[in-house]
């Protein structure tokens, strides 16, 4: 599993990824749909967030890539995603879920994106991680 914000904005890729072709199903369509209006809403609200981000993603301009190149990319987006609180909104985070559970079944069947951690040190979670931790 993947924190709630690295969550949302997975989902945003991947539904933007999906959404783009034409063999998307009405449901992937409609669950995308769903996360992108609920993700906006959140970015809107969060005054810290540049208005050029909520534009990108309402445009389905969401990249995985670090820098974004023409859209956003991961780093602006889990930081804009972050300042919007996005990670404790429970509707979000369950329709981002949705749309991952349709558009790669075969992870989420794994259990890829489930993971509960409260209270931990040092813990990592997530594909291609580096961590340096120093405990007192």
């Amino acid at each position: 599993m993947i924190e709630s914000v690295e969550l949302v904005v997975a989902a945003l890729a991947a539904g933007a990824a999906a959404g783009a072709g034409e063999t998307a199903s009405a449901a992937v369509k409609d669950a995308y749909t769903g996360v992108k209006t609920l993700a906006a809403r959140a970015l809107r609200r969060a005054k810290a967030v540049p208005a050029e981000v909520v534009e990108l993603v309402e445009a389905d301009a969401v990249t995985l890539t670090e820098d974004g190149g023409d859209g956003v990319g991961r780093r602006e987006l889990t930081a804009a995603l972050a300042a919007a609180s996005a990670g404790e909104d429970e509707e979000l985070v369950a329709a981002a879920l949705k749309v991952l559970e349709l558009t790669d079944p075969d992870r989420a069947q794994a259990g890829k994106y489930r993971v509960l951690l409260h209270g931990n040190k040092g813990v990592q979670v997530g594909d291609h991680n580096t961590q340096t931790n120093t405990f007192h």
